[in-house]
């Protein structure tokens, strides 16, 4: 299929960070970053330079393994990949949270690009690498996580299982029917609303096979992952449990042990991204938190937070760090690591080649880095996902005839405006000549005037000026007059225009972003994420636009 491939900047609110560490391979590449990022994303050096675990952990972590995914009616591809990292295969990771019925279309993305990623680093170093999804059940964002959005013909349509949470549980316990019979309607409902707009293709069926009464987001979601790229052997993973916190609990240790030495780093750490022009993706306060705790009574997970005195505080209980380390021994589980301290956490569980990261993830590593130096004394190497927009045949169609490339639907951010852009393309050709020919004109004119004016007197260059810009603005009127007159004649324009950005740039969002993968899992089937995975190579280094 062609593609297209633009520069990071080209989309609408990328941070600064993010626009650098993409452009790694220029000579202009700050020097800050390839301290913070030490692996060039782009080359395949990091293929070559896994961490080792020792046959015991191996075992535990495979056996661990195995059972989730029996859980997640795995096929013969993953305890394959299973077997391979328990004989000394390295992984390449990617994660997200549970979101409903698979959430947007960046899951797939990631998926397709660990993929890709454990494809090329196996061919360019000789050794197995396999790739993981890391399930963040432990996250308690309820609202983020029951929600999908889906396409009508003319309008975003957001779905949601309504689940509610009285305290901040983590999101991957909670039953997708809610646990009740009111939950169990809504469920279905949802199902129903879901499989109409899917317009009940194959993955309508495959929905409900994992979103069943009695499963969890986390078992549902595991469970539909592991269908979608089964013919890969993507392993699916969901740390929570206490085989895994055991695994990881060196790191979850040192957080209580070091605590103060490692919010010092990270507080030098966000100044100097500050200095140097950047962003601290995470507030990190004095009282900052590395560290969440499972209540013993409530079940909720809290923040847990160091107190003036040195002692530690989760909710309205206090802990020493002893009675903490006890707890780590004896219930592992009940403790869990935030955002900066995961990756950590999670590369002491797995050998982890290369992290597979969207820009917010990437940026969680300038920070996580001092983490990684001070408890691992290594820093695994993260890579960008792919980026991509899918365009389908009859929005190929429907640009073309109008000569509208995406950085235009981009740029024009809703519908209304788009409208206005092929209508006036759509205008008369003579109309076209005589209104470009009179602004033309009229700007020159009114520039040479101003410039006059002001070598005569400042104050009459500038109220030049404005009058200028009052011209201007009229003439600019004018354009619209004659380009809605256009639209209101041509009634297809807007049709048109609606479709383009509902399908690119849906409610001034990317579509990557915002859609839901099944939409184009419905439309376009098993072919998808082979699809994907194809386009998941790093060529692009920006946003890839694919034509379907």
């Amino acid at each position: 299929m062609d593609s297209q491939c633009y520069p990071i900047s080209t989309l609408p609110g990328t941070t600064p960070l993010f626009r650098d560490f993409a452009d790694h391979a220029a000579a202009s590449h700050p020097a800050a970053l390839r301290r913070w990022y030490p692996s060039n994303p782009f080359s395949m050096d990091w293929a070559s330079t896994s961490p080792t675990l020792d046959t015991s952990h191996r075992s535990r972590l495979a056996e661990a393994l195995r059972v989730q995914a029996e859980n997640f009616s795995a096929g013969e591809a993953v305890f394959a990949n299973i077997e391979r990292l328990k004989q000394g295969a390295a992984a390449v990771v990617t994660g997200q949270q549970v979101v409903l019925f698979g959430g947007p279309l960046l899951t797939l993305l990631k998926a397709a690009t660990v993929i890709r990623k454990a494809q090329d680093a196996t061919k360019a170093s000789g050794r197995d690498h396999v790739p993981i999804f890391w399930l963040a059940t432990e996250d308690h964002d309820l609202a983020e996580v029951d929600q999908l959005a889906l396409l009508s013909k003319t309008a975003v349509e957001t779905l949601s299982l309504g689940l509610k949470a009285a305290r901040p549980f983590p999101v991957g316990t909670l039953p997708v029917d809610g646990g009740s019979d009111e939950g169990l309607k809504r469920l279905e409902a949802t199902l129903n609303q879901a499989s109409e707009l899917l317009a009940w293709a194959p993955i309508s069926n495959v929905l409900r096979e994992c979103y069943t009464p009695g499963a969890t987001l986390a078992s549902a979601f595991g469970r539909l992952l592991t269908k979608i790229f089964a013919e890969y052997g993507l392993i699916v993973m969901d740390a929570a449990s206490r085989d895994f916190h055991a695994m990881g609990s060196s790191v979850l240790q040192a957080a209580l042990e070091r605590a103060d030495e490692l919010e010092d780093a990270l507080l030098v750490r966000s100044q100097d991204l500050e200095a140097a022009g950047y962003h601290a993706q995470v507030l990190v306060t004095a009282d900052h938190s590395l560290l969440f705790l499972i209540d013993a009574e409530t079940g909720a997970r809290l923040p847990l937070r160091r107190t003036a005195d040195g002692e530690w505080k989760a909710g309205a209980h206090g802990y020493t760090t002893a009675e903490l380390l006890q707890i780590l021994a004896a219930e592992p589980e009940r403790l869990s690591p935030n955002a900066l301290l995961r990756p950590v956490f999670q590369d002491t569980i797995l050998p982890t080649a290369a992290y597979i990261g969207g820009p917010a993830e990437i940026a969680y590593f300038a920070q996580s880095e001092v983490l990684y130096s001070r408890i691992l004394g290594r820093v695994t190497p993260v890579l960008p996902r792919l980026m991509a927009t899918l365009v389908e045949p009859a929005i190929v169609s429907a640009m073309a005839a109008h000569e509208v490339q995406f950085p235009q639907v981009l740029e024009a951010k809703t519908v209304a405006n788009l409208a206005l852009r092929l209508a006036a393309r759509a205008m008369p050709i003579e109309g076209k000549r005589k209104i470009a020919a009179v602004g033309s004109s009229m700007d020159a004119e009114l520039t040479a005037l101003t410039e006059y004016m002001t070598s005569m007197s400042a104050d009459l260059g500038r109220a030049a000026g404005v009058s200028a810009s009052k011209m201007r603005y009229q003439m600019n009127r004018l354009r619209r007059m004659a380009a809605n007159f256009e639209l209101q004649k041509q009634a297809s324009l807007h049709k048109h225009a609606t479709a383009i950005m509902l399908s690119l740039y849906p409610d001034g969002h990317l579509q990557e972003r915002l859609l839901g993968g099944v939409w184009f899992l419905a439309r376009y089937g098993d072919a998808l994420p082979s699809l994907l995975v194809s386009h998941a190579s790093q060529e692009c280094p920006g946003h890839r636009v694919v034509f379907l």
